[in-house]
């Protein structure tokens, strides 16, 4: 380890999430060494945002002995944009909308020291590539399952960012087309995220529910309070229409996934999120739809796993993983 590195051991991670922004001073161990947080919303402009942030991260800087160990910042956040360092048009941010040059903002601010944003699930690929099981991988894709669906994608250990920086919405590639589709946040519909996200999986709840008269501890519950967890459970204690739920939310991710295998070839698929928490309940349709329909070729070579990293922790350190990036190119 030469001098430098010695010098400056820390990056800063900062999860933006929609109601919440973390942030964790971490080593290259991803140990994370301080932490605290602020509200996202609240703020008018997306300055007294980032004077609200440095003022946190002041305290926390000053924990681990100063900006002068710190070697960079990275950021996981919404419709952000790698290559220019902007978050883009982020329709859940009050401060977000148009262009705002959020990694330059925090890099003025706090002394010159390198700062990269991304969106989250990218931020997610490489803190399972830094710090978790994709570890030593080179082909590999990361999807997330909460509110939406988010997927990072590594081709020979590299990020796919694109021409444009966006490259990697598998979320919205379109699965049921036509008329049957439902509609997705994005404006279109049929896509991915409509089906397999969280909240796709409450609305199959409720339209299976609609549909037929089979008893399900899922009816003692109103329609429009029904969550994945409240699936996930229900179906964990056997609840017949529950499983039919997971069945039909994973053979959809199987399928899609099989579509993925074809035009990167990955190692592993790793899923990441609330959902996934529901283990073999929703991992073995996954398995299942994947092997009823990829490519002869590709049968037996991609592992499906799960994250390795700390869900409380994981964001922050896949965002910090970013800062650790910047200084190995």
């Amino acid at each position: 380890m030469n001098e430098k590195s010695t010098i400056k051991p820390y990056v800063i991670g900062l999860d933006l999430g929609g109601t919440n922004s973390v942030f964790g001073i971490v080593d290259s161990r991803g140990d994370i060494k301080a932490t605290t947080a602020i509200k996202t919303q609240g703020y008018e402009t997306s300055e007294a945002y980032v004077d609200a942030a440095v003022d946190a991260l002041q305290i926390i800087i000053d924990q681990v002995g100063g900006i002068d160990k710190i070697k960079a910042m990275g950021i996981g956040a919404p419709n952000a944009n790698y290559y220019t360092g902007n978050i883009e048009h982020a329709p859940n941010l009050v401060w977000g909308k148009g262009v705002v040059p959020l990694a330059k903002m925090f890099s003025d601010r706090l002394g010159g020291i390198p700062v990269a944003i991304t969106n989250d699930a990218n931020a997610a690929a490489i803190g399972e590539m830094t710090y978790g099981v994709a570890r030593g991988m080179k082909n590999f894709i990361v999807i997330t399952l909460g509110t939406g669906v988010g997927s990072g994608i590594v081709v020979n250990g590299q990020l796919v960012y694109g021409h444009d920086g966006f490259a990697g919405e598998l979320g919205h590639v379109t699965m049921v087309r036509g008329k049957e589709g439902r509609s997705c946040g994005c404006g279109r519909t049929g896509c991915l995220e409509a089906y397999c996200s969280a909240t796709g999986v409450a609305r199959t709840a409720r339209e299976i529910l609609e549909k037929t008269t089979e008893p399900s501890l899922l009816r003692d519950l109103k329609p429009e309070d029904i969550t994945s967890l409240d699936v996930s459970i229900a179906a964990g204690k056997g609840d017949k229409i529950a499983n039919e739920i997971f069945e039909f939310t994973g053979k959809m991710l199987g399928e899609a996934c099989a579509d993925f295998a074809a035009f990167s070839s990955p190692e592993a698929f790793i899923f990441f999120g609330g959902l996934v928490k529901a283990g073999d309940l929703i991992m073995n349709p996954i398995k299942k739809g994947y092997d009823d329909h990829v490519l002869n070729i590709f049968k037996g070579k991609a592992q499906f796993l799960i994250s390795g990293l700390d869900g409380a922790s994981a964001a922050v350190l896949g965002a910090s993983a970013i800062g650790w990036e910047i200084n190995a190119q």
